[in-house]
Order: C-alpha cells, then sequence, then structure tokens
C-alpha cells in the first residue's frame, strides 16, 4: 500500500525541505515553507508507451493560428498553436487580464469560441469591462469556476478553441488539501490543465502573478510545465507596455511586442520609435538619440543628461531608464580621457518614455548626452550615435549595427557617429567615423576642453 509521508515546500520557489525551515535557503524567503502531503509510489511500474527510433517519428507541423492583435503574433511567432499552453505573466495592474480579454474576443470575433475563466472577478466585473474594451461577443464563454475538474467539464461540454484562465493561482483542484495558490495546488493543477491542451488539442493561456522581485509567482516547474512564457511589463506612470517571450518552444524569445494603454484598451503600437520621439524638442542640450536593439526589433530612443553642481564630496549619479553603472563608467571615461570636469557634477541620466536601456550600445549617447549638457550646446538634431565606449576611451562596434542605422535613416536622420570599424550604412543616412570618445564629442558639434 502507497505510503504518505511530510515534504515542506518554498511557495516563492519551489526548493523542497524534509523539514520546515524558517528562511529559504534558495530564495532567502522568510517563513515560505508549507507542509505537503507526498505519497510513494508502491513499485515499479512498465512504460504504456514504449520507445521507437528517432527517425520512424514522423513531424507533425502545427498549424499556428493568428490571434489577430499584431504585436502579440509577433512575439508568438505569427499565433498560438493548438494544443500548446502559454503563460503571461506581469506586475499587478499592468495589464495582464485586459491582454487576455482582448485576445479572447478577438478570437471570438474570428469565429473560434472561447471559454474565459475568472476565477478573481465576478461575471459582471468582466463583463463591464469587456464592453468599455468592446470585448462583447456570443463566440465569448465566461465563467467564473474555479476548480479544475469543473473546468474540464466545461471544455467537454463547450469544446473551445481557446480556454483562458484568469489566474493560475486562484484555481484548485478538491482533491488536494492545501489552500488554492499554494505551491502544490499551482503545479498540479497547471500540470492538469497542460494536460488538457494536449489531450483536447485546445489553447490555453493561463495568467500569472509574479513575486516582488518580478519572477513568476509559484514554483519553478511552472514554467516548465507550459511551452510558452510571457513577459508583460512597463512603468505605471507611463502608458508604454512592453510583451516579451522568455520562453518559446515554437519560435524565437528575440521579439519584442509594444501596446499602448488607452482608455479603450491596450492598442499596438507599430512605429514604437516615432512614439519615443513625438515629443522630443531637438535644441535642448543635453539630448541625442540613441539606436537601440530589443532582441530582433530596432529602437530609437531619445537618451538626456543633466548636469548640475552637488555638494562638495557629495556628487550624485542618478540614472532613470539607463544602467547605473555604465553610467558611472562614462562618467570616468569623459572625466580621465577626455578631460570633462565631472567630479563636482550631480548628473542625471534619463531613458525617454519608459523603455530600460541597458546595452553597451548607448554608451556614446549617454557620454555625448553628458558633455552636451557640461558644455550647455545642443547636439544637431538630424544626429543619432551608437557605440559601446571602452576603459581607454576608445569606441567599440555594436551588435546589428547596420539594423540600428537603418531605423535612423527610415526615421529622417541624416547622420549617424559610430565606430571606426562600423559597417557601410544604407542608403539615405552618412556616418560620422570616431575611433575615440573624443573625436565623437567633437564630431557632434561639441567643443572640447
Amino acid at each position: 500500500m502507497p505510503r504518505a509521508r511530510s515534504l515542506f515546500r518554498c511557495e516563492s520557489c519551489g526548493a523542497s525541505s524534509p523539514t520546515w525551515v524558517g528562511r529559504c535557503p534558495g530564495c532567502q524567503e522568510w517563513n515560505s515553507f508549507v507542509e505537503e502531503r507526498v505519497t510513494a509510489a508502491a513499485g515499479p511500474a512498465r512504460s504504456a508507451v514504449g520507445a521507437q527510433p528517432i527517425a520512424r517519428v514522423g513531424v507533425d507541423r502545427a498549424a499556428v493560428v493568428a490571434t489577430g492583435i499584431g504585436e502579440l503574433d509577433r512575439v508568438l511567432g505569427g499565433g498560438l498553436v493548438p494544443g500548446s499552453a502559454t503563460l503571461l505573466g506581469g506586475e499587478p495592474g499592468i495589464g495582464k487580464s485586459t491582454l487576455a480579454l482582448q485576445l479572447a474576443a478577438e478570437m471570438a470575433r474570428r469565429g473560434t469560441r472561447v471559454l474565459y475563466a475568472s476565477a478573481e472577478e465576478s461575471t459582471s466585473q468582466v463583463r463591464a469591462r469587456a464592453e468599455r474594451l468592446g470585448a462583447v461577443h456570443d463566440d465569448l464563454w465566461l465563467t467564473t469556476e474555479a476548480e479544475v475538474p469543473a473546468l474540464v467539464g466545461l471544455v467537454d461540454e463547450l469544446a473551445p478553441t481557446l480556454v483562458v484562465v484568469d489566474s493560475i493561482q486562484t484555481v484548485h483542484d478538491p482533491a488536494l488539501a492545501s489552500a488554492a495558490g499554494s505551491v502544490g495546488q499551482v503545479r498540479e493543477c497547471a500540470a492538469a490543465l497542460v494536460r488538457l491542451a494536449k489531450e483536447r488539442d485546445v489553447s490555453i493561456v493561463l495568467v500569472g502573478h509574479v513575486t516582488k522581485d518580478g519572477a513568476l509567482a509559484g514554483p519553478r516547474v511552472l514554467e516548465h510545465l507550459v511551452d510558452t512564457v510571457l513577459g508583460f511589463e512597463g512603468d505605471r506612470h507611463h502608458a508604454l507596455r512592453l510583451l516579451r517571450a522568455s520562453k518559446h518552444r515554437f519560435g524565437s524569445t528575440e521579439d519584442l511586442g509594444v501596446f499602448e494603454m488607452t482608455g479603450r484598451g491596450l492598442v499596438p503600437v507599430t512605429d514604437p520609435s516615432a512614439l519615443f520621439l513625438d515629443d522630443r524638442r531637438a535644441d535642448v542640450p543635453g539630448s541625442v538619440v540613441a539606436p537601440v536593439l530589443d532582441g530582433y526589433r530596432p529602437l530609437l530612443v531619445e537618451v538626456q543628461a543633466l548636469t548640475t553642481v552637488g555638494l562638495p564630496g557629495q556628487a550624485r549619479r542618478l540614472a532613470h531608464g539607463v544602467d547605473a553603472g555604465r553610467l558611472s563608467m562614462v562618467l570616468a571615461v569623459l572625466g580621465e580621457r577626455v578631460r570633462f570636469d565631472v567630479s563636482g557634477k550631480d548628473v542625471h541620466a534619463l531613458a525617454v518614455g519608459g523603455l530600460r536601456v541597458v546595452e553597451p550600445a548607448a554608451d556614446l549617447a549617454i557620454a555625448l548626452a553628458v558633455a552636451s549638457s557640461l558644455c550647455d550646446q545642443a547636439i544637431p538634431a538630424d544626429v543619432v550615435a551608437i557605440g559601446e565606449v571602452g576603459l581607454g576611451g576608445e569606441l567599440r562596434q555594436a551588435h546589428q549595427t547596420s539594423r540600428r542605422v537603418a531605423e535612423a535613416a527610415r526615421l529622417g536622420f541624416a547622420r549617424a557617429i559610430v565606430p571606426r570599424s562600423a559597417p557601410e550604412p544604407p542608403p539615405g543616412i552618412a556616418v560620422l567615423r570616431s575611433a575615440t570618445l573624443g573625436e565623437a564629442i567633437a564630431l557632434a558639434s561639441l567643443p572640447l576642453p
């Protein structure tokens, strides 16, 4: 007869221990271990599936079903795959439920039956949100059922093409003794829903919560169970929302989806570079445009810098949307290699629009913005800057420089300051080559110290 034993598991990261511990050794969370009952297997089991040579296995080319939301289809590589399970995570209030409801409505509008299971809101709350988003359709079915066996029964009864579960932390299996949201419940409920997707050839989208550190809440195995993991992120103080795939079994994880949060829901942004530069004032010192690359997608972002007199011995370096470590490194190179005096200055650096710019290719733009602010002289409006700054003051070529320059040319920029080794530019834009940071500052029409 199978024997039951106790196992303690962390609710934050899924780490296990035979005894209760106050602080998780994996994620360092306090009081996160809860008890689970584990039943040991009665004996060795024989495989009912067997094995076969890989050469005899047929290839099933899965047909991708477009969702009708362009930026979502971009990230998914064309759309949802029948029989797949997708996990959508993000911070509270960022727009996960809005995106999930708009996805369900768009699929229903295209003539496919969709089941939307909202275990967090009542049917009237979801209906009110659907009316605001224009998401009321006859083929969109709504339930507040939170038990997994009942959800499976509804899928068998309605035979939907898409099932949306909002959220996986609120559904539960009554066969398990633990509460909804616990590690065991999340793991077993997700596994049951993934099996449902494979057996019924239904696409399932699970909405998931995140922890205070931005990681998906629940056991780590949750991300391994599903086929695709999408992260929805953005700054609540900005309308911009970014969608990325950290795992995708059916395509690339290098594409980026951009949305704008409006009063009528999430609107796909087909030209994010134009959005970022929409309110730019080119005649202000301390401003320069940097072509950055997020995955495969080139984006033009305005980088701004402001230098002010700081307290003696207490100069501050404040980075907003740019990497603080790279800002400090660029300031050190400006001071030692180009002789700009930044020792007594407070330096504020900002990537406008809510996008986080962390790649080394933005080093040159940050340096030019700081130099422009120190000189109190604006950089010409038709110039962009691309390049990594080395500790010796040299400029190094950035990854995919050609794509960055092509994006700048598309938006009407005439000149790009690039490292000397950069490739030839596309038609419509000229490159100004420089070997050092000092040369680049001079090419930006700024005086050297």
